[in-house]
């Protein structure tokens, strides 16, 4: 293992991108990433990460059997919502998922340029910080999508796969507190926010729920996530 200091990493608002970085870690807790991991939990083969509300409803209608979910209340031509509680009973063995949220796909969508794109939360954190390490990224940019980059459940999450990949022992203790504390937290508990189920926070914040990390790229004309296994390193056998 390289010294802590090899990787540089920025921490970033969409609006603050201004060039396409050689990597980019978009994060959204709660709970664009969180649904994500959970499809591909589900069975989902690929999940196609939707512009617009339009394109979503075009992408469904050109492919009745794709599985198409929001954000907010349920919606005429969507089959679910964005949210981890709710489609933790779905079965989407082999399907494809068409998702459009308010900040994660955006922030995706927005770094779709940049050569290696990971999409996170903290139930991939340690697949996310294990392929950073293995893939040696130098330079990493964290986008944080929630509250127009000061979300803080996002930001906990980012530092947290930050300091994880370049200090394998960091404990995520701390982190997950900033994260169940902040206004998105808040917002579920409390009924704010629409399409919610009574466990999304919990699910939101369990952290490393899933083996794999979660890697998009452009399949031409749409932006593609998948999940990618990452194997184990040998310094971290007795982490």
């Amino acid at each position: 293992m390289r010294d802590h200091d090899w990787m540089k990493a920025r921490f970033l608002g969409i609006t603050e991108l201004s060039q396409t970085p050689p990597v980019a870690v978009v994060v959204d807790v709660m709970r664009a990433f969180t649904v994500a991991a959970w499809a591909f939990a589900q069975g989902a083969e690929k999940i196609v990460l939707a512009e617009s509300l339009d394109e979503a409803l075009t992408l469904k209608a050109r492919h009745p059997d794709w599985v198409a979910l929001k954000d907010g209340p349920p919606a005429p031509g969507f089959d679910t919502v964005n949210s981890p509680g709710l489609l933790r009973s779905v079965d989407l063995g082999g399907r494809t998922v068409v998702q459009k949220t308010t900040a994660g796909t955006v922030g995706a969508l927005a770094v779709k340029e940049a050569p290696l794109v990971l999409c996170a939360g903290f139930v991939v954190a340690e697949a996310t910080a294990r392929l950073l390490r293995t893939r040696e990224c130098d330079s990493v940019t964290f986008v944080i999508t929630g509250e127009d980059g000061h979300a803080d459940e996002d930001l906990a999450c980012a530092q947290y796969i930050a300091r994880r990949a370049t200090e394998p022992g960091t404990d995520a203790a701390e982190f997950l507190r900033r994260a169940g504390e902040s206004r998105a937290a808040a917002e579920l508990r409390e009924g704010v926010r629409q399409g919610v189920h009574p466990d999304d926070v919990a699910l939101c914040l369990e952290l490393d729920r899933f083996p794999f990390a979660m890697v998009a790229t452009q399949e031409d004309p749409l932006m593609v996530l998948r999940p990618c296994t990452v194997p184990a390193l040998t310094d971290q056998a007795s982490i």
